[in-house]
């Protein structure tokens, strides 16, 4: 975990793409996207039916290794409206033991604007926390403090003659914008106009590396 400040908080940078707020011990996560492959499959694209066990067991470790008292999904927790209704019995238990273990708050996104009941926890559009506005898309009109996902930005970076890509967060004075935590999901390169615009001037891409985080400048 790599400390650093937004907002007046202190707060915690996971390498997995998540964020931790020590004061709530309370567990953020953007873009789950919970069962994309079997969404992909009615299409006749078959991929490995094991996403969803996959992003839950990387979840339920998280909450464990922090002792989360809540957890904040901040939108596209299912790739779509149906997601919900196909998760396996397997991952259906494993989420049931995660939203009866903490106080646990779905935001909804726009891959997944109904959550079923069945799945337990509390559903918003958006909120705002201790001063910070949790949502799952950047509003760039808002001079809140805020938290979000939906891009699922990632910086490509060429090292040692090599390109490689890693999933970072988007920062700016007032705006944080939460890698996708979902272990299948694509990215949006960090340099991308949509990010841009979203945020505005001066941001960064914040990737943590062990006890450190790593700030990289992007162009307007």
């Amino acid at each position: 975990m790599v400390p650093f400040s937004f907002g007046g908080h202190a707060l915690y940078a996971l390498a997995g793409g998540a964020v931790f707020w020590p004061a709530r011990r309370a567990l953020l996560v953007a873009d789950l996207h919970f069962e994309k492959a079997s969404w992909f499959a009615r299409f006749g694209q078959m991929l490995p039916p094991y996403d969803s066990l996959a992003t839950l067991t990387d979840l339920t470790a998280l909450v464990a290794a922090t002792d989360a008292h809540e957890v904040w999904c901040l939108g596209d927790s299912f790739h779509d409206a149906q997601g919900g209704e196909r998760l396996p019995d397997t991952a259906q238990a494993m989420l049931a033991a995660l939203t009866g273990r903490a106080r646990w708050t779905w935001i909804t996104g726009n891959h997944d604007p109904v959550i079923p009941d069945r799945c337990g926890g509390t559903v918003v559009e958006e909120v705002e926390v201790d001063g910070l506005v949790l949502r799952h898309e950047a509003t760039p009109a808002d001079t809140r403090y805020e938290l979000s996902g939906h891009f699922h930005p990632k910086l490509r970076l060429r090292v040692r003659g090599k390109q490689v890509a890693r999933r970072c967060f988007i920062a700016t004075p007032t705006k944080l914008i939460l890698p996708a935590f979902g272990s299948l999901t694509g990215g949006l390169d960090a340099t991308h106009p949509e990010i841009s615009r979203a945020v505005g001037a001066g941001a960064e891409a914040l990737i943590p590396v062990e006890n450190r985080m790593l700030r990289f400048p992007l162009a307007a």
